[in-house]
């Protein structure tokens, strides 16, 4: 007799992804709040086949040592970890922490801004710095919005985007 988990005829070695990504990641970044002891609300939304985690709490200041740039970095690049180990699954997911996302989206049309200047005041392109993919991201939409081009170049930690007229 054959055993099912051992015969590769019969095993399935998809892992059991639908939807465990969010509720993965949540449990982890709930033990990290528990370990911490501090407060916070969770929120699982899916979006475009990608998965965002919001941790909120009625008291801010409470998150605030959380919510840096660096440290939401570290924290995502961490729950992404925990994903994969449990699920076997890469995972894209993205960690917000008490309005982090939002913030630094802010910062980032500011740094567009300014550099949408320098071209217009001249410059043949605008390099900025060293930033995540996902931020590249941001950054791509944002100068498409404002009539410019933008590629990213570099590699590993100095992948950054140029801005050019388009």
């Amino acid at each position: 007799m054959t055993n099912p988990e051992t015969d590769p005829e019969t095993y399935d070695h998809s892992p059991e992804v639908s939807g465990d990504e969010g509720d993965v990641a949540a449990d982890y970044i709930e033990e990290l709040l528990d370990i911490t002891d501090l407060d916070g609300d969770i929120d699982i939304d899916v979006r475009a086949g990608r998965t965002y985690i919001s941790v909120s709490s009625a008291q801010e200041s409470n998150l605030r040592v959380l919510s840096k740039p660096d440290t939401v970095n570290a924290l995502q690049e961490l729950a992404r970890i925990a994903v994969q180990v449990k699920t076997g699954e890469f995972s894209r997911l993205i960690l917000d922490i008490g309005g982090s996302r939002q913030a630094r989206e802010t910062e980032l049309t500011q740094l567009v801004d300014r550099a949408v200047e320098r071209i217009e005041e001249g410059a043949e392109s605008a390099s900025l710095p060293p930033m995540s993919s996902y931020e590249r991201k941001l950054v791509h939409d944002i100068v498409s919005a404002h009539g410019f081009s933008s590629e990213s170049e570099g590699e590993g930690r100095d992948r950054h985007t140029v801005i050019r007229r388009a």
